[in-house]
């Protein structure tokens, strides 16, 4: 059973930073893409970073240069390094991992929970 688990979550000031991370277990594929997703109350679901087996990343426009995706495979684990955090990004940030699509297109899907195993969540939640 694939199971994928966040953490890192809480609660900041707007500037501050917040590193999260997703331990994913269960997954007997070698490669995969992992992406990070976020959630705000009453909006859609949207991609926020993912980065495939070799390394390669893909951002959405609304976090280039603030924040950053990466992958240790020996540990099973992707992180997601937030930094000059604002207040719109205060969200459910969910991890996934999916074995076919390429990231930017991943990234940019309507349903994105169609494809992929997901975690539960971590809340993230930015004062200004």
């Amino acid at each position: 059973q694939v199971q994928l688990q966040e953490s890192g979550g809480g609660s900041v000031q707007s500037g501050g930073s917040l590193r999260l991370s997703c331990v994913i277990s269960g997954y007997t594929r070698s490669r995969y893409c992992m992406g990070w997703f976020r959630q705000g109350p009453g909006k859609e679901r949207e991609g926020v970073a993912s980065i495939d087996s070799d390394g390669n990343t893909t951002y959405a426009d609304f976090v280039k240069g603030r924040f950053t995706v990466s992958r240790d495979n020996a540990k099973n684990t992707l992180y997601l390094q937030m930094n000059s955090l604002k207040p719109e990004d205060s969200a459910m940030y969910y991890c996934a991992a999916q074995p076919a699509l390429r990231g930017d297109i991943w990234l940019k899907m309507r349903a994105p929970t169609s494809v992929g195993f997901w975690g539960q969540g971590t809340q993230v939640t930015v004062s200004s």
